[in-house]
């Protein structure tokens, strides 16, 4: 069964470079990896701190291979002194996609 994770939180302004290129790092790795099993997308809103993380994975034991990546492990382990607010982390249902995330 697919499963689809929307992640919403706001980071402080000043953080927002160092934010990026961890984000940007994790991307690489499923670049390099290519991994079949998930979809992943990370969109900063307009207000330059909000941002929004959307993943959809489909593995036979139901757990998310992201939190696998060393990247994704690295942009986690700093992310308290990024983060103005808690990350959110919300299971959604997907209604319809075109050309996206499953």
């Amino acid at each position: 069964m697919r499963q689809n994770i929307v992640v919403t939180y706001k980071i402080r302004p000043e953080a927002y470079d160092e934010h990026v290129r961890l984000i940007e790092g994790v991307f690489a790795q499923l670049h390099d990896e290519h991994p079949t099993e998930v979809d992943y997308q990370v969109m900063c809103l307009a207000d330059g701190v909000s941002f929004v993380h959307v993943s959809s994975h489909e593995t036979e034991d139901g757990n998310n291979p992201l939190p696998q990546l060393s990247a994704f492990r690295e942009f986690g382990r700093t992310i308290a002194e990024r983060v103005a607010t808690e990350p959110a982390p919300t299971p959604a249902t997907a209604i319809g996609t075109y050309r996206g995330l499953g």
